[in-house]
C-alpha cells in the first residue's frame, strides 16, 4: 500500500496528493461511511471502460486496500485509488454536490478529460 498524507512537520516532506478530497466531500464521505458502519473505510475511486465517452468513473466504499494501492487521506477522509486507475484521474478533485440531477453525489473534476458526457460520470482522455 502506497500511502501519501500529508502532514505539517518541518522534519516531513510533504508531497501534493495525487488525488484530491475537497473538505466538503470529505465530511460527507465520513458520515456516510459511519452510518454504513465502516468508518475506518474509504471511498475506492477506479476508472473502468464504457461509459458514453469511453471511460467511466466508479465509486465504492472500501474497508481494505492492497500493496498496489495509493492512499491518499485529506480532512481525515480516505480515498484508495488502484494503481491502473492513477494515470487517468491524476490530479483530480473529488467533491460532492448536492444539485445533481439525480440527487447529490460525489463527482470527480478531473483536468485529464478532454471531454465528458452530459451526465459528468464518462469522459475521454487523449
Amino acid at each position: 500500500m502506497k500511502e501519501i498524507e500529508q502532514m505539517s512537520s518541518e522534519a516531513t516532506k510533504v508531497i501534493k496528493p495525487v488525488v484530491d478530497i475537497t473538505e466538503n466531500a470529505a465530511s460527507e464521505l465520513k458520515g456516510y461511511l459511519e452510518k454504513q458502519g465502516k468508518p475506518l473505510g474509504g471511498l475506492r475511486v477506479f476508472v473502468s471502460a464504457g461509459g458514453c465517452s469511453g471511460l467511466s468513473y466508479g465509486m465504492v466504499p472500501e474497508e481494505k486496500s492492497s500493496d498496489d494501492d495509493y492512499v491518499i487521506v485529506q480532512h481525515g477522509a480516505k480515498l484508495i485509488v488502484d494503481k491502473s486507475s492513477m494515470p487517468f484521474i491524476a490530479g483530480s478533485v473529488i467533491d460532492f454536490q448536492s444539485d445533481k440531477l439525480m440527487g447529490g453525489g460525489f463527482v470527480v473534476k478531473n483536468p485529464n478529460a478532454v471531454s465528458t458526457c452530459g451526465c459528468g460520470e464518462s469522459f475521454k482522455t487523449e
